[in-house]
């Protein structure tokens, strides 16, 4: 494997699996009152961008990594929107 595809794998899979301590916090204490839905809604619009910019330039690592980061970031909208009251 390339050194850069590794590197890409490496950071995708800290930035992605940063989230799921937080998603943890949220489903323990029932509330996401803290989370800004706009937050949510933006992160996840960027999601898709770059899972589109990844497809469009066959990036792998670009392409899995912001699709589990988008599943992540749609279950902590809908934790927001669930718990955010």
């Amino acid at each position: 494997m390339q050194l850069e595809q590794t590197l890409g794998l490496a950071a995708g899979m800290l930035v992605t699996c940063s989230m799921i301590p937080q998603l943890i916090r949220v489903f323990q204490l029932k509330s996401a009152r803290e989370i800004s839905k706009f937050f949510a809604i933006l992160l996840l619009m960027g999601m898709l961008c770059w899972i589109a910019y990844g497809i469009y330039l066959n990036l792998t690592p670009i392409i899995i990594w912001n699709a589990i980061g988008a599943v992540l970031t749609s279950i902590l909208l809908y934790a927001k929107l669930k718990y955010g009251k």
